[in-house]
């Protein structure tokens, strides 16, 4: 791709010169000079200048849709060529949800760069919404995501079937037996996932069917992290619901335990999701591995 859209690009995704010439590895009057160029030769403002801040005119905002585009374009036609060499060239960005990105992923891409090591994949973290408006802003090329709606425009992929399950403190003897009913959930103290959370949107689907709503719970915080939400119950008396992928660790350490809840029993799947229409050669590739992963 034309060196001066890749500037453009990094600039306008940055709104900083210095850290677009850092990142790029040329001077900040090299980043200008490109910059200028591309005014020049449009005949358009891309940046508003405000002393040392930036911030993208409309036709900044209209080239950068259309420079991802090319950008786009440029990946599947580098990996369509070098598949003609036997080769697998090309670059993916993935964007996936906490549970993902911390207890599956890691053993996933590694088998993945095993076997096509040219191939260069970045992966942002984010909760489901986070990652749905990526994928709208073409920042990534495929989401994996948890949760119970499904958007139109997009679409999804089934990956992997997942359980959420009740968990504590290996030492809280709150519950007897380690083991509830649904009716004595509204009596515990809870620790939630943000709003936005897959995890908080299965979870509140299965407890709408049993007559619970979040707001009949007692919570005592929210977290936007499953690690926080861990170390938190690892020294204090709460609860929380948690990916049984999470908490494989500790159970083996016997620092968590799992509460069960008569009668509800949460399951989840995992989706890969991208755009109606647009999936590329290299998110085909990703999910064809992915789905032959031995997990």
């Amino acid at each position: 791709m034309d060196f001066r859209l890749k500037t453009f690009k990094k600039v306008a995704e940055k709104l900083s010169f210095t850290q677009a010439a850092k990142e790029l590895f040329i001077t900040q009057p090299a980043v200008t000079k490109h910059i200028n160029k591309l005014e020049e030769e449009f005949g358009v403002k891309l940046f508003h200048r405000k002393g040392n801040r930036i911030a993208l005119t409309e036709a900044g905002r209209t080239m950068l849709k259309y420079v991802r585009e090319i950008e786009d374009a440029y990946n599947r036609m580098d990996f369509a060529l070098s598949a003609l060499r036997h080769q697998r060239k090309g670059k993916l960005k993935i964007g996936a949800s906490t549970t993902m990105t911390h207890y599956v992923l890691p053993r996933l891409m590694g088998g993945f760069k095993s076997r096509f090591p040219d191939l260069a994949v970045s992966v942002i973290n984010g909760n489901t919404q986070q990652i749905e408006r990526a994928l709208d802003n073409a920042e990534i090329d495929l989401g994996i995501i948890e949760g119970q709606s499904k958007r139109s425009g997009v679409h999804y992929v089934k990956f992997l079937e997942d359980r959420i399950v009740l968990v504590a403190n290996s030492r809280n003897r709150r519950v007897e037996g380690d083991e509830i009913s649904i009716t004595d959930l509204p009596g515990l103290p809870l620790i939630l996932r943000e709003a936005g959370s897959g995890t908080l949107e299965v979870v509140a689907h299965y407890l709408k069917q049993k007559n619970l709503r979040p707001g009949d719970l007692k919570v005592e915080m929210r977290f936007g992290s499953t690690e926080g939400i861990k170390n938190y119950i690892l020294h204090t008396g709460c609860f929380a619901f948690l990916s049984v992928q999470s908490i494989q660790k500790e159970l083996v350490r016997n620092e968590l335990k799992i509460i069960r809840i008569r009668d509800l029993d949460i399951k989840r799947n995992f989706y890969f999701i991208y755009p109606e229409g647009q999936q590329n050669p290299l998110t085909e590739l990703f999910i064809r591995f992915a789905l032959h992963y031995n997990f």
